[in-house]
């Protein structure tokens, strides 16, 4: 990647490896997963700039901004017009089904996106997902699981593997963590953790072959707000707080493959 012009602080960082494996995710033509990094990649950034005080360093913040912006805006831009052939595809032998989801929609809960590729024959699943650390996020990987100990499979391991937050938050991670392995030994699941401080993928595989990968991972349904707003999508009081069918959603594409039709290079 070009040089950015970017200090060596957290924050910098951060930005840079994100915006690095977002440019590796588009030269790979995995393009869901490459505008999810640009688009967290561009957010890290604009917190940089807010908090920039040299002329100098704004601007050529603002130049990278508007690059990684264009960049994002194409291959956005090329998904909708993916999203116009859409549903299934059968392509040199190869099984795809891609399901875009849009900002605010509702009807896409985890019964609704995996229930069809879940059966007995299932009972063991691995997750790879960076962003299972703050409140929310562990009451999605919950819900996760819950919906696996429902069945019809019959689920005996669950492998995560996820980043392990550095902040203030480390400690609520680590314990909520803890809580959902205990739960879910418990009723006879065994949960094994593993922390990479380098992952960004998202991806679901279940042993009987097939893969599911969402852009924002378990993380796309929309946040409840703390208290009534007459401006939140869902408070704790609304429809959706519970079912998350009801539960309006981010903007993310699903995409689903059976490893009888993909090549591991």
């Amino acid at each position: 990647m070009a040089r950015s012009g970017l200090g060596q602080d957290p924050g910098s960082t951060a930005a840079v490896a994100v915006i690095k494996r977002a440019l590796e995710l588009e030269s790979e033509s995995r393009y869901p997963q490459a505008l999810v990094c640009y688009q967290e990649g561009i957010d890290l950034l604009l917190q940089i700039l807010k908090g920039t005080k040299d002329e100098t360093k704004k601007c050529n913040l603002r130049k990278r901004i508007s690059e990684y912006m264009d960049r994002a805006e194409n291959i956005k831009k090329y998904l909708d017009q993916e999203k116009e052939v859409g549903g299934l595809c059968f392509v040199a032998g190869k099984y795809h089904k891609q399901i875009k989801i849009e900002e605010n929609a509702t009807g896409f809960s985890y019964e609704s996106l995996f229930q069809e590729y879940l059966n007995e024959a299932v009972t063991e699943v691995w997750i790879e997902d960076p962003y299972i650390r703050y409140t929310h996020q562990l009451y999605n990987f919950l819900r996760f699981c819950e919906m696996l100990v429902k069945g019809p499979c019959k689920v005996k391991t669950i492998h995560l593997l996820t980043s392990l937050e550095e902040g203030g938050g480390k400690e609520q991670q680590s314990s909520g963590l803890k809580e959902i392995k205990e739960s879910l030994r418990s009723h006879g699941v065994l949960l094994e953790l593993e922390y990479s401080s380098s992952i960004h993928d998202r991806e679901i595989r279940f042993n009987n072959g097939w893969i599911i990968k969402i852009g924002r991972g378990l993380d796309y349904f929309q946040k409840p707000q703390v208290g009534y707003s007459l401006t939140s999508d869902c408070s704790r009081f609304s429809l959706g707080y519970c079912d998350f069918d009801l539960r309006p959603c981010h903007e993310t594409t699903v995409d689903i493959f059976h490893n009888k039709h993909t090549k591991k290079i």
